[in-house]
């Protein structure tokens, strides 16, 4: 039987189209569908998402205004923030702005890319939920399921009426299964998968790829073998038949993302004026993720040139950008290959830690963020940032103390690398409890 579904997410920053991108292959197309931005959509669809896309964009990027910036933020986000998982309680009572979304949805937003969807009889994976609510309300004839992208969701996540309704959730972690209990989803209609990590990067059912990236990687960060002194036996356990102490392919590798709003650009000026030193001196490689926005691009590559270190550019200093997201998402992943630090704020990307890749987490935007932090923490695969301006100090106090090649296979070891798999054996092969989840959290 061919493993078919519609792969959908929307064009709205880079989190629901990044954990799309590892599911396209089940698509029929081989693309990833754009609720928002699809040929044929009709006017009014548009103009509704549109308004929505500038807005989240507008927020985002406002909270880096002086003085009122943070506090406009911190009130929008109230809105939508997610409540305090405890005392445990009811949590099902839908929200205003849920009950806005489906007075829209039932004025006819989204029944055209349904009646679309509809003319092949295969399930719905989708990574944003009101594609979901659009499948349910207009119709849609086989199964849908709402990839989770956070390590906490709010209540718009869930259906008007979850006791009633027949969407499938597949989870992130932990809390998101016990948060989703909370918001009233009937318990068979949550499988805890794992986010979708990309599977070049892992490499197969045994991580071959994975693991000796993640060898390479161990020696870069731990170059006084303070780690591997003292968790030897873990990583010969982990990584057996690699022999990680031959392996060192490449300088020192920081790679600092931004995300799809590029509203925390200002911090790569910091970082490359910290940097210069050691960046003219060879002593680290930097990479900064402009994604598939020109301005941060072009921002980048001007304050590169203004801090004295254009004649470097494209050796040991690059700019990962591209103008489709498509390509940029697979370019990302070749870059991570080598990359031995992941610097960016705590969206969907601190589930890439499981790649076994240490994340310094840049300051939060917005609740899920705060709940992605602390997910991160908890595992040991994440460490705030300290003072921009002094990155050249702490980063390298970090390498040489071994505490990122702890970060980095806590990761590997907490972290669920297997999402892709998870989720085709619970949507194809009615699988109720995927493999490998022996993971805490």
């Amino acid at each position: 039987m061919e493993q078919k579904a519609w792969i959908v997410a929307v064009d709205m920053g880079y989190g629901h189209q990044r954990a799309a991108h590892p599911l396209r292959r089940l698509s029929p197309t081989g693309k990833v569908i754009a609720a928002n931005n699809y040929q044929g959509i009709p006017a009014n669809d548009k103009r509704i998402w549109k308004g929505s896309r500038r807005f989240y964009e507008f927020i985002s990027r406002v909270s880096n205004w002086p003085l009122i910036g943070e506090k406009f933020f911190n009130l929008y986000d109230k809105l939508q923030a997610i409540p305090d998982f405890y005392p445990r309680r009811d949590l099902s009572a839908p929200t205003l702005q849920l009950k806005e979304m489906y007075n829209l949805i039932r004025g006819g937003w989204g029944k055209d890319l349904i009646d679309f969807l509809n003319k092949q009889d295969i399930p719905l994976i989708t990574t944003f939920f009101t594609v979901a609510f659009f499948a349910e309300e207009h119709e849609f004839k086989n199964d849908i399921y709402i990839v989770i992208c956070d390590a906490d969701v709010s209540r718009t996540w869930v259906a008007l009426n979850p006791q009633k309704s027949r969407i499938k959730y597949l989870a992130s972690c932990r809390r998101v299964v016990d948060r989703l209990k909370l918001y009233g989803v009937k318990e068979e209609n949550i499988f805890l998968t794992g986010f979708p990590l990309p599977e070049e990067n892992a490499g197969g059912k045994n991580l071959e790829v994975l693991k000796a990236d993640l060898a390479e990687r161990i020696v870069s960060l731990d170059p006084e073998h303070r780690y591997r002194q003292k968790y030897a036996a873990t990583v010969k356990q982990f990584l057996k038949d690699i022999k990680i102490e031959e392996r060192h392919k490449h300088p020192l590798t920081l790679t600092f993302a931004v995300g799809g709003a590029g509203a925390q650009k200002g911090l790569a000026r910091a970082i490359l004026a910290s940097l210069k030193k050691k960046l003219l001196n060879e002593e680290i490689i930097l990479n900064l993720v402009a994604g598939a926005r020109n301005d941060v691009f072009v921002y980048f590559r001007d304050h590169i040139k203004e801090i004295g270190l254009g004649k470097i550019l494209d050796r040991n200093l690059r700019i990962i950008f591209a103008v489709e997201k498509e390509d940029y998402f697979k370019e990302f992943n070749d870059v991570l290959r080598s990359t031995d630090m992941l610097w960016t704020k705590p969206s969907e990307l601190v589930f890439y830690s499981a790649l076994g890749l240490p994340i310094i987490m840049a300051p939060s935007l917005g609740s899920q963020e705060v709940y992605n932090r602390v997910w991160l923490k908890t595992i040991g695969a994440g460490i705030s940032q300290n003072d921009p301006r002094y990155t050249s100090e702490w980063i390298f106090d970090w390498v040489n103390s071994g505490w990122l090649a702890e970060a980095a296979m806590s990761g590997f070891l907490d972290g669920r690398q297997f999402g892709v798999q998870n989720i085709v054996d619970v949507v194809f092969h009615g699988v109720l409890e995927p493999a490998k989840n022996y993971q805490l959290l």
